[in-house]
């Protein structure tokens, strides 16, 4: 059986020196700020991106370049027999659809998976990938599993400001005013390919509630009484605040004893589009 590596886009929240501690490969997203070519935990920390958004420069997200994407297969095949290619959602970026044309041309050795994941939920399928090829699986084999239960999984994420939602046209302007002097939270959930208006909520603290009534819910459903705690991990994410996402954490885990519990900040792909003081929560079926 062939060595297969893992590669997958900084949309997944993996960081560079992660990559290296899970024996992966992770591609940088590019932005462009005020025109300026920035790479994501490269050239671009959290920090810096925070700091410019707050400043109101012009911020645009982009893919990865298709010379780039072909330079790091090629590198990682003089070391390995196949790749997984785990990009993020088909639904959210163009970058999926241009690796599978790209795939096209390396003779089946790279397997593009489309499981429209995104931040903690694509970082749990690139962990279990890893897995999976440890375990002596073809690429193959690991892409078919990984789409396979790519409905498996959801987020929920709040917002702290509908300025960014007004940005890119998810909202009208009046509608952003009128919600902005009602205090109200948009609930928006990623199950599938896309971003979407779930619910929403007067304050920060109902929208926390009615998105722990949305997961709770949603396992109910989906496993009922007979699931295993083990079996689903539940994920945290933000962007922004530490103290906010650390107070965010445990009342998660209060709500959700027993289950592995991880937590971390959202790709900067999303923030661009929900702003600072956002929070999240997803839950994600284990495979391996």
């Amino acid at each position: 059986m062939g060595k297969v590596a893992v590669i997958t886009d900084s949309n997944s929240g993996i960081t560079q020196n992660q990559a290296g501690e899970y024996g992966i490969y992770v591609l940088p997203m590019p932005f462009y700020i005020d025109e300026k070519l920035y790479f994501e935990d490269i050239t671009l920390t959290q920090e810096e991106f925070y700091k410019r958004l707050g400043e109101g420069v012009d911020i645009k997200t982009s893919q990865p370049a298709p010379g780039d994407v072909m330079d790091l297969w090629n590198k990682v095949l003089k070391e390995y027999d196949e790749i997984v290619h785990i990009p993020m959602s088909s639904g959210l970026s163009s970058s999926c659809e241009t690796a599978h044309m790209l795939a096209e041309d390396f003779d089946g050795k790279v397997q593009v998976v489309n499981n429209q994941r995104i931040s903690v939920t694509q970082k749990q399928s690139v962990l279990e990938a890893k897995k999976m090829a440890e375990q002596g699986m073809s690429a193959a084999e690991i892409k078919s599993i990984l789409e396979e239960h790519k409905m498996e999984s959801s987020i929920f994420i709040t917002v702290d400001t509908l300025k960014y939602l007004k940005q890119g046209g998810r909202i009208t302007p009046a509608a952003a005013a009128i919600g902005s002097v009602l205090n109200i939270k948009p609930v928006l959930q990623i199950k599938g390919e896309k971003l979407d208006a779930f619910t929403k909520a007067r304050g920060m603290k109902l929208a926390k509630k009615k998105m722990l009534e949305a997961v709770e819910k949603e396992l109910n459903e989906m496993f009922g009484p007979s699931m295993e705690k083990e079996d689903v991990i539940i994920q945290a994410a933000y962007t922004g605040s530490g103290e906010e996402a650390a107070l965010w954490a445990e009342e998660i885990k209060g709500r959700f004893p027993g289950h592995h519990f991880e937590m971390d900040p959202l790709s900067l792909s999303i923030a661009c589009h929900i702003g600072y003081g956002a929070l999240a929560i997803a839950w994600t079926k284990t495979l391996v």
